[in-house]
């Protein structure tokens, strides 16, 4: 036999609600189909057999009457036998009545309706328990509602089955969790793939994780019971029986939950995909039925999720429904609006709005992008990439630009204008990640593939030209980048409003260019316009604000104006914090240039914990070979040379070299500094020793 696993507390928890009443105390087990009522019901019966001398009375309700089944046990079992002239009601008291003394234990197993079970009950009295097992809520009747296992159970449970090869276990713990996870750590389905596998002694969890996820609900390991096993349902079968109860309007809303990703879903986002349907009605049907068959779950306000193996049941039974390609449709549309909001720089806030949805874009890009238009088609990428890239995980947002200009390639051709969009949005994350090489010909495909399709006075060639300077702004290429500049704010003028936030962007970019050329009087102007331009369009409060306020600073820091600058950076780094939380790309920069404003006066002790903040922080969301590693690494390195801290200072400048010359090249304005830096520090500490 099995061992039981992972349910003792229950047995003891259930024990102990049966004796609580001295009347007629009834738990009623509760739960989805599988997660083992009839078992735990059965093990409380065998570990508490000694407590009932009265005898133990198990009624298998959906095979018959129940009262015909108190009969007919009364009969055999006590030789009971009422008067024929009584009514089978009667009947049923009247066996009760003459019933074995002692406690005793009546178990109605598989209870769909309680009010036909109810009128034959036994009479009050503190010696008959009855114990019922169903998958509905019974309302006041004390319940005992069994979830799934938890992990480490349920891979005890695995284990336990396959007692007779326990190395298959240890030698592939990483698959034997994953599959474990995939049943949903739902006991029937544990037991049943577990016996399968131990029949198969040559089969290992990696090949049998391969075929459920290619035959799912249908693979024989999840459809064949074993003669000794407490349940003779296969899942499949046993999903069927909760799915026979409900109304076609109820399938319906089980299928549509089953498009959604595996993850917790927002409510209102299921009740905007069925815009036809009244909320209350779709309420009744979450609420008395799916949650009341355990075939939903309540995760927190307004957040419902399903369990893996219901999520595939209903998704199988999606296949046959008629209306399952304006549900998939319908799911998208949801989506895609829901992406489209989702802004370039979220603050926190929106962040953590969206959040709850992003799994629900993502299942939206990867597996029903069919069911998205044309016009729509890049949403979904841009929204999670969007989601990512704001938050700086770079790393996170760069797999949904590469798809979505994979995916625009083949839908819409190679020359689409939304294929140069696609190339664009890639190529500032490569240029955000360092990856110089890989934007620049991104950024030059998107720009000549704009001109060739759009007009050349268009606002997003004037993009183009943007971005591409920006890219060799950043490569130290400020010859290169000037023009390109200059051409991308004369159009922006042309064809916008000269109040647009795009104007502004060009005003703090060719700022930006002037400030690194030393060319402070022409970079002023354009920052203040800047920045007084995104503070009428934008609002106090926006990330673009923030960087305008962190520009301005830096100019003034640089032309020793500190008072003017402090104020500055310490505004942008609030705001940063406030918008964009603590760890954050931009947090990092502010952090990294407060500290050097303190640098420059001379107040070490303010400056070094900043520093180090900032590096750390730039560690963790760039990874260790980004070039704003390296600047951390100087400026920390410039820090301790001036505390005399020479050891230390030396390692670092080594550090930063070593990162600017992979990743900038040995002739890049930054690079040629740093070595500087390192040759200065060289000869004063030879001077000092």
């Amino acid at each position: 036999m099995v061992k039981f696993v992972g349910r003792e507390k229950e047995l003891q928890t259930l024990h102990q609600i049966l004796q609580q009443n001295d009347r007629v105390a009834i738990a009623a087990i509760a739960g989805m189909g599988g997660v083992g009522k009839t078992e735990l019901a059965l093990q409380y019966a065998i570990t508490y057999r000694e407590t009932y001398n009265g005898g133990i009375c198990w009624l298998f309700v959906r095979v018959g009457d129940v009262g015909i089944q108190i009969v007919q046990f009364a009969r055999t079992h006590f030789d009971v036998n009422p008067p024929e002239d009584l009514d089978l009601l009667a009947q049923v008291q009247y066996c009760f009545s003459r019933w074995c003394d002692g406690d005793v234990l009546l178990v109605l197993d598989d209870v769909t309706d309680y009010q036909q079970v109810y009128i034959y009950l036994p009479p009050s009295s503190s010696r008959f328990k009855v114990l019922i097992t169903t998958r509905q809520h019974l309302g006041r009747i004390a319940q005992l509602s069994l979830d799934v296992l938890q992990p480490e159970v349920g891979l005890e449970l695995l284990k336990s089955l396959l007692k007779e090869t326990p190395e298959r276990i240890e030698r592939e713990l990483t698959v034997a969790n994953q599959l474990a996870g995939w049943l949903g750590y739902l006991p029937l389905a544990l037991e049943l793939v577990g016996r399968y596998l131990a029949r198969k002694q040559d089969l290992t969890l990696a090949e049998m994780l391969r075929r459920l996820q290619k035959k799912r609900l249908e693979q024989a390991a999840l459809a064949e019971p074993e003669a000794d096993m407490t349940s003779q349902r296969g899942t499949l079968e046993a999903f069927e029986l909760s799915w026979q109860e409900l109304a076609d309007a109820d399938k319906q809303l089980g299928c549509l939950l089953s498009i959604f990703a595996a993850a917790p879903i927002p409510w209102y986002l299921v009740e905007q995909c069925l815009p036809e349907k009244d909320e209350e009605e779709i309420e009744e049907i979450r609420d008395d039925k799916l949650l009341n068959l355990h075939l939903l779950q309540r995760k927190a306000e307004g957040i419902y999720q399903l369990h893996p193996l219901v999520r595939e049941f209903f998704q199988y039974k999606l296949t046959g429904l008629e209306q399952a390609e304006e549900l998939k449709r319908s799911l998208c549309r949801v989506m895609v609006a829901v992406a489209k909001e989702i802004p370039q720089t979220p603050t926190l806030e929106e962040i953590t709005a969206v959040s709850p949805a992003i799994p629900h874009i993502a299942e939206v890009a990867n597996r029903l992008i069919e069911y998205v238009s044309d016009d729509d088609l890049i949403w979904t990428f841009i929204g999670n990439a969007s989601f990512y890239n704001g938050q700086g995980l770079y790393d996170k947002a760069a797999p949904w630009f590469e798809q979505c200009l994979e995916v625009t390639k083949k839908r819409l051709g190679k020359e689409h204008p939304v294929v140069a969009n696609s190339l664009n949005n890639l190529a500032l994350l490569y240029k955000s990640q360092g990856r110089y090489s890989e934007a620049e010909s991104l950024n030059i495909q998107a720009l000549a593939l704009r001109r060739k399709v759009l007009p050349e006075e268009h606002p997003v060639v004037a993009n183009s030209l943007n971005n591409l300077a920006l890219l060799y702004k950043s490569q130290g290429r400020y010859s290169e980048a000037e023009p390109l500049y200059i051409q991308a704010l004369a159009l922006r003028r042309k064809v916008l409003p000269e109040e647009h936030p795009a104007v502004a962007t060009s005003l703090n970019n060719l700022a930006g260019l002037y400030y690194s050329q030393g060319r402070y009087s022409e970079a002023e102007p354009l920052y203040i316009q800047a920045l007084a331009l995104r503070h009428k369009l934008l609002g106090e409060e926006h990330p673009d604000v923030a960087t305008s306020l962190n520009n301005l600073a830096l100019l003034y820091q640089s032309q020793g104006r500190y008072s003017e600058a402090e104020p500055l950076y310490i505004q942008a780094l609030a705001l940063r914090r406030k918008l964009l939380g603590e760890e954050h790309p931009d947090v990092a920069t502010s952090l990294n240039n407060l500290a050097y404003l303190y640098y420059s006066q001379d107040r070490y002790s303010q400056a070094e914990p900043l520093y180090i903040q900032a590096l750390a922080l730039r560690r963790k969301l760039l990874g260790e070979e980004h070039p704003v590693i390296a600047a951390s690494l100087n400026n920390l390195a410039g820090l301790y040379e001036s505390q005399g801290r020479y050891s230390e200072a030396e390692t670092l400048y080594l550090q930063a070299l070593e990162i600017y010359e992979q990743r900038l090249g040995k002739n890049h304005p930054q690079t040629i500094a740093i070595k500087e830096n390192l040759t200065s520090f060289l000869e004063n500490r030879n001077l000092s020793n």
